[in-house]
């Protein structure tokens, strides 16, 4: 989406959302799952989240970067975005820009889940 009101994502629990413009205050409240993506081209979006259960991180990881453009180029593939048009043409220049807003259980279940996963993989090598 291009911008969202007060409440955005709120009591969000699942799935994944790029948010290409403004929100408003209170982003955030109650958000257990899921990942949000803000363009934060201001530096001013953690003023309106509610950071009661998420933290906030720069999108650096590779897979959450593949994400991302992947998501805003289906979104102006289906729409023609100007706005989506933007990002991708300047790509390098905005991603920097961008804030991943992140639930704190819902990392800790994922890392919990990856780690299991990892350590069986090595526990199958050494066998």
């Amino acid at each position: 989406v291009e911008g969202v009101g007060d409440h955005g994502c709120e009591y969000m629990t699942g799935g994944r959302v790029v948010i290409l413009g403004p929100t408003g205050r209170n982003f955030a409240a109650g958000m257990s799952g899921g990942i949000a993506y803000i363009w934060d081209r201001d530096n001013i979006f953690s003023k309106n989240c509610n950071m009661g259960m998420v933290d906030l991180f720069p999108v650096k990881e590779a897979g959450d970067v593949l994400e991302l453009k992947t998501l805003i180029e289906k979104h102006y593939q289906a729409t023609q975005s100007t706005v989506a048009a933007h990002v991708l043409k300047e790509w390098e220049a905005v991603l920097g820009q961008f804030v991943k807003v992140y639930p704190r259980d819902y990392r800790r279940v994922i890392e919990e889940a990856e780690a299991i996963r990892l350590g069986t993989k090595e526990e199958k090598a050494a066998k």
